[in-house]
């Protein structure tokens, strides 16, 4: 069984120029160590210790190996290794992490969809990555029956186990895999360190998230660096109440990070303030990671409840741009540090530093993380701008990829000559290196953290056979960031917004994005060119927003 496994093509992808590769092990930045070794030094080191705090279940990082050894070498009895790939959706639940790291121990390279996909992401994802293994939860509404699975099984002929967390009557039960005792005896392996060890997804600027590809260099770095800059310890206890599976969540420094400095994980299923409250005083939780609006809920639910956070000593923020104003308001209310994050699952991170000025930390969005993180700040032309002026994010650097998952036609766009990837984010580089997020190139709208490709949703909207043209655009709120408005021309002026909600719906978009605002105009702005103008469209309809006046029917 190992000998067939052995001989099935590793994953393809962008690899780094020989000579940046020689210099990124030079400097020991890349270690040639499997992510495995961040829970097997634990589980060999301190494996009593505490490493998941799952509602009334805790897992030591003995426990926590032994799972996923167990559901490995299941795994690999059935002949999946290295050149296989896997679709995972997981709730923030312990199994994710066992199941992470199984599918690393078995080669298997996995990429982790959020428990709000539906089917449209979660079709895309399997076209893209054909996997031959899905794992996915009952309790997703998708997965209550066979009937989204036999679907995928159609349209993906690889794809031959299917294993649901949770009792059903079409697939095997995870927990039952998990508790399994193999018969093998072959060595598993995983893939090597320079290789494909699993993907992440992008912010889906164009359309569905495109994959890309992380080897286990590169982000074991970003980890290990993560958790030297937040000055993480056994003793650290990080609530992880956004999804586990977020780059951010998961690197920045995240679980990974927590667990190479040997710490604990406490899991909640999302970041409702009164629950998490909870949970910090319950485990005497001491450092928590939110995007802005979650904060925001976090502020309003903090008065007379400080005592609950009273062993909370650092809140990192990131994810969406986050007001001076907000900033300033943590340490006073809710009685810690913070911290900003700026990131991506492309690669770069940049973080406030602990003992940075006031100033820094409440106006800035941080600076890289790695001296070798290379990034310029360029006007349209690609030509250098002064400190302090906006410009192009460009970057590269020992865990920035190098071209997203067979997209060679997209990586020409994104990624140029010499190798530096163009995020769209604009951005102003101090002096000193610290960066300000003010806002993105791309046509993409960030709702609390959570990207939306406003094509994705305009080309859905267009297949209504009473939509004549569809543009989605911006909209400002106080909460989130940014809500998204759909400026529509339609022929059917009965169209109401509830029956569009539903249409999209049934398209199998995830709800976060569902349009929050639907707006009728008699038409769309054009550019000289003839594409719809959306700086004037987003103009006009914010003057109107700020005057309190309609533009025209709203539905």
């Amino acid at each position: 069984m190992s000998a067939e496994i052995s001989r099935k093509p590793l994953l393809p992808f962008s690899r780094w120029p020989s000579d940046l590769a020689r210099h990124y092990r030079q400097q020991a930045y890349w270690l040639d160590l499997p992510l495995t070794d961040i829970l097997q030094r634990q589980a060999a080191s301190q494996p009593e210790h505490i490493a998941v705090i799952c509602g009334e279940r805790q897992y030591s990082y003995r426990q926590l190996n032994d799972d996923a050894e167990r559901l490995a070498r299941v795994l690999h009895q059935r002949g999946l290794g290295p050149g296989d790939t896997a679709l995972v959706q997981l709730p923030n639940v312990a199994e994710f992490y066992i199941v992470f790291f199984a599918l690393l121990k078995a080669g298997i390279a996995p990429v982790n969809a959020l428990f709000s996909h539906q089917r449209l992401e979660l079709s895309s994802y399997a076209s893209q990555l054909q996997p031959s293994l899905l794992i996915a939860s009952a309790r997703h509404q998708l997965f209550t029956d066979a009937g989204f699975s036999n679907e995928l099984r159609t349209e993906i002929p690889a794809l031959r186990n299917i294993v649901i967390l949770g009792a059903t009557d079409y697939a095997e039960d995870l927990a039952d895999l998990i508790s399994q005792q193999s018969d093998t005896v072959n060595a598993m392996q995983t893939t090597p360190a320079d290789e494909v060890a699993f993907f992440q997804l992008s912010g889906g600027s164009t359309g569905t998230p495109k994959l890309i590809p992380r080897t286990h260099n590169d982000y074991y770095y970003s980890v290990r660096r993560s958790a030297e800059i937040c000055a993480l310890s056994p003793a650290t206890r990080y609530l992880c109440a956004l999804p586990a599976g977020h780059n951010y969540l998961l690197s920045s420094p995240g679980s990974l990070g927590v667990f190479y400095v040997g710490g604990t994980v406490v899991l909640a299923l999302d970041p409702e303030p009164v629950r998490c409250f909870a949970l910090i005083a319950q485990h005497q939780v001491n450092m928590a990671a939110l995007v802005p609006s979650a904060v925001i809920l976090w502020l309003q639910a903090a008065a007379g409840r400080q005592q609950q956070l009273r062993s909370l000593r650092l809140l990192q923020v990131g994810g969406a741009s986050f007001a001076e104003a907000l900033a300033r308001r943590v340490p006073a209310e809710l009685g810690c540090q913070l911290q900003q994050v700026f990131g991506m699952a492309e690669g770069l991170v940049n973080y406030t530093r602990l003992d940075d000025s006031e100033d820094k930390i409440f106006t800035s969005q941080g600076r890289p993380m790695c001296p070798d993180d290379e990034v310029l700040v360029v006007d349209q032309d690609g030509v250098a701008v002064a400190d302090g002026e906006t410009g192009l994010l460009l970057t590269r650097g020992p865990y920035t990829f190098r071209g997203y998952y067979q997209a060679p036609e997209h990586n020409l766009q994104v990624i140029n000559a010499n190798g530096f990837y163009a995020s769209g984010d604009l951005v102003q580089k101090t002096a000193d290196g610290y960066l300000r997020v003010v806002g993105r190139v791309k046509d993409q709208i960030n709702r609390g953290g959570e990207k939306i490709a406003a094509e994705e949703i305009e080309n859905l909207l267009l297949k209504h056979p009473a939509i004549v043209q569809a543009a989605l655009i911006s909209i400002p709120d106080a909460a989130l960031g940014e809500k998204s408005c759909a400026c529509i021309v339609v022929s059917d002026s009965t169209l109401r917004a509830v029956s569009l909600r539903q249409y999209l719906r049934e398209q199998g978009v995830a709800d976060f994005k569902l349009p929050d605002r639907f707006q009728i105009l008699e038409r769309l702005p054009l550019t000289a060119v003839g594409k719809t103008d959306k700086q004037s469209l987003r103009a006009h309809l914010h003057a109107g927003l700020a005057q309190g006046k309609a533009l025209a029917a709203q539905v």
